[in-house]
């Protein structure tokens, strides 16, 4: 089948009105329309909007008209509701054409290679895994069901709406069946010591106990595959009173995945309403600030910066540990801040592969 409108694979050219075959017995008969509203007891408009399909055969003009001409009321209540149905799949078979046209500005290929939805390149099947993904009756009403207010990116690169909507909900689904405690701000805060000391390890040893952590502070933390056109590096969002903290390891960099999370620890911990937030990369504002001071405090930067030849190499390493933090990280700050070349020393900079 070739459109989702269809039923047991017809789909009507036109809809046509009972009132048609009510012509066609007043011609049979000789009656004129006046005649017939008088005889069937409603006025000569409302017969007229029958016999135009603007106004229904209701159960009482049904029995009605079977006095009248006959058959049957059932006859009619039959003409009835297959006229309906008709209209009904000629309105949804233009729903569908405008589905398709949505289709084509989703990800769909990539959702299905990320074990979102289901593989398939029939349409019609895409079309119902993707309401069913996003839990809407029409993929028109995707935009206006996730109507949520978030930050634009400062590129000028294009971000793909609908990719990045398939990218919410996606975190959105992993974020609700995570158990978590209730929500703390303070004991979330009293943690970043902690994590700090989690960016010395490796991911499988450090994400199972970061995801511990922030339950226990009544934070679902997630990893959600990147999809292109979103330039999606993190986000914050609540689902009742549980924040949802999603990654989406953009970059794929150690750094850029501790930065991205200090970053929107930094949102749940200085916004006390529960705020929205995207984190796209390259962005500079608060949050950014403060979750620079988290990993690695100013103070110990500027010194780091003002007294250590901070362009070696051994240096970095050695002071790196000795604050208690990973040495991509403060490579990455460096990198950032320009004060050694985005060449350097990437192999202290580990790559990520995500894992749930």
């Amino acid at each position: 089948m070739g459109n989702l409108a269809e039923n047991k694979g017809f789909t009507p050219m036109i809809a046509i009105s009972p009132g048609e075959t009510i012509k066609e017995n007043m011609i049979f008969l000789g009656m004129k329309q006046e005649e017939l509203a008088a005889r069937l007891g409603i006025t000569p408009k409302h017969l007229s909007n029958i016999l135009n399909g603007s106004a229904p055969i209701t159960y009482e003009t049904a029995l009605k008209l079977e006095s009248v001409i006959g058959p049957s009321a059932q006859f009619w209540m039959n003409l009835e509701t297959s006229y309906q149905l008709d209209k009904a799949r000629l309105d949804r078979r233009e729903e569908d054409n405008n589905e398709f046209e949505i289709l084509k500005k989703i990800p769909y290929k990539k959702m299905s290679d990320l074990g979102w939805v289901k593989e398939t390149s029939n349409k019609v099947e895409r079309v119902k895994n993707t309401r069913e993904f996003f839990a809407v009756g029409n993929l028109m009403l995707i935009q206006k069901s996730y109507a949520v207010v978030f930050r634009k990116h400062k590129q000028k690169k294009e971000i793909a709406d609908l990719n990045v909507l398939a990218w919410l909900r996606k975190a959105q689904l992993e974020g609700i069946t995570v158990e978590v405690g209730q929500f703390s701000r303070r004991k979330l805060k009293s943690l970043i010591p902690t994590f700090r000391e989690l960016t010395m390890k490796e991911l499988s040893e450090f994400y199972p106990e970061m995801k511990k952590l922030c339950a226990q502070c009544g934070v679902a933390l997630v990893l959600v595959g990147y999809l292109s056109k979103t330039y999606i590096c993190g986000a914050t969002m609540w689902r009742k009173d549980t924040p949802i903290l999603a990654l989406s390891v953009r970059g794929k960099r150690a750094d850029i995945f501790w930065f991205t999370f200090f970053h929107e620890l930094a949102h749940l911990i200085s916004h006390p309403k529960k705020e929205f937030h995207i984190s796209y990369e390259n962005e500079e504002d608060e949050a950014d600030r403060m979750a620079s001071n988290y990993l690695i405090p100013d103070k110990l930067y500027q010194k780091f910066v003002e007294e250590y030849p901070y362009k070696d190499k051994r240096t970095i390493v050695d002071y790196a540990h000795k604050i208690g933090i990973a040495p991509g990280i403060l490579v990455g700050r460096l990198q950032h801040d320009k004060l050694i070349d985005y060449n350097y020393y990437n192999d202290l900079r580990p790559l990520l592969k995500i894992v749930n």
